[in-house]
């Protein structure tokens, strides 16, 4: 196969897109993390919201300020 007009064997292109797709799938991976440490991150703050944690502090700040 020629690109660009160099001359790449075959074997060279499989290992090339297997190496990509690889990186990708790490790539995909480590997102998807990231993602999820966010969601739940933000999933508790909801959740200590609701139940008044924060305007408990807040008062607690209040007396002492």
């Amino acid at each position: 196969m020629e690109v660009f007009g160099v001359t790449i064997p075959l074997w060279a292109l499989f290992l090339i897109i297997i190496g990509v797709i690889v990186i990708a799938w790490k790539l995909i991976k480590f997102a998807i993390k990231v993602l999820i440490i966010i969601v739940v991150f933000f999933a508790l703050l909801i959740g200590l919201d609701i139940i008044g944690v924060f305007d408990w502090i807040s008062e607690i700040i209040a007396i002492f300020l």
